[in-house]
């Protein structure tokens, strides 16, 4: 767990537009736990949006989800933070996605299958980027489309070396080793307004 905590990315993420398949959704969430996003933005009309186990791969688990009431509220809070909006839509005039520098500060708009991002999602993008196809289908799947984009920039961030040092901050880090390893205790402390306790380095509980 430590392992998997210190090489997360935190400025790297995906923000899914109104992707309403339930499968669909899991299996992004599944390539961005693989990549190591250490959170995840969904716009969606349905607040309990069911995200299967199977499809995922239980990366729920491991990934916060952060949910959006609209698609401006969720570029307004992540352009706050720094991040660069790229949206997935094959227009003219797209950069293909292999000429972005993901080592940036990056948040990947991905649209529903069958109309693709919003017109808001687009105007408010930094830039638009596509995957070139050289056969008849104009576009992938969503789920596909993600984690190209999201392996792409693995490749280049593990390239540059920002997958080899921690770049959590140490009591932010702290706090989530200890709800991976304890969810329920941690859920349960939280409900009561009380602090995480600390763990040692075989991830036990350490009794002041």
């Amino acid at each position: 767990m430590r392992a998997a905590l210190t090489r997360r990315q935190p400025d790297l993420t995906v923000l899914t537009d109104y992707v309403h398949k339930s499968h669909n959704l899991s299996a992004i969430l599944r390539s961005c736990e693989a990549v190591g996003v250490l959170e995840a933005h969904i716009v969606s009309p349905e607040r309990s949006l069911y995200l299967h186990h199977t499809s995922s791969a239980g990366a729920k688990k491991w990934l916060s989800v952060d949910r959006h009431r609209s698609v401006e509220d969720a570029v307004g809070h992540l352009r706050a933070r720094g991040f660069a909006i790229l949206a997935a839509h094959p227009a003219p005039g797209a950069r293909d996605y292999r000429d972005v520098d993901y080592t940036l500060p990056t948040a990947l708009t991905m649209g529903a299958e069958l109309h693709g991002l919003s017109d808001e999602a687009l105007a408010l993008a930094d830039a638009h980027i596509t995957i070139p196809m050289m056969g008849m289908v104009g576009s992938l799947n969503v789920s596909v489309a993600s984690a190209i984009l999201l392996f792409e920039a693995m490749r280049q961030r593990a390239a540059a070396g920002m997958y080899d040092t921690c770049r959590i901050p140490a009591p932010e880090f702290e706090e989530r080793l200890f709800a991976w390893a304890y969810p329920k205790l941690a859920r349960r402390m939280r409900d009561e307004g009380r602090p995480y306790p600390t763990l040692d380095e075989d991830g036990q509980i350490v009794r002041e």
